[in-house]
């Protein structure tokens, strides 16, 4: 059963169990729009946490979600956006 939120601490969470970074690795309410890259998660630790996301929360994120999805906000922007989709 997926859930209908999606918020900043689940996702701080998530990359946390996926990559190791310590305490979520300076992601914050000020690092919204900050490229991934900068704050230290490369595409192997988003893969990772995509699928985590799409095993916990029961859902299929679109490929272009990650292409696009390079900082916390667009990221937490997509995943927000595939919960609230009517189911096909």
């Amino acid at each position: 059963m997926s859930q209908a939120t999606f918020t900043l601490d689940d996702l701080k969470r998530i990359l946390l169990e996926g990559s190791g970074a310590p305490e979520g690795g300076g992601l914050d309410l000020d690092s919204l729009d900050t490229e991934f890259s900068d704050i230290g998660y490369d595409s192997l630790a988003l893969l990772e946490t995509a699928s985590r996301i799409e095993r916990e929360y029961g859902i299929e994120l679109d490929e272009s979600v990650m292409g696009e999805a390079t900082t916390p906000r667009v990221f937490l922007d997509a995943v927000a956006g595939h919960l609230t989709a009517p189911a096909a």
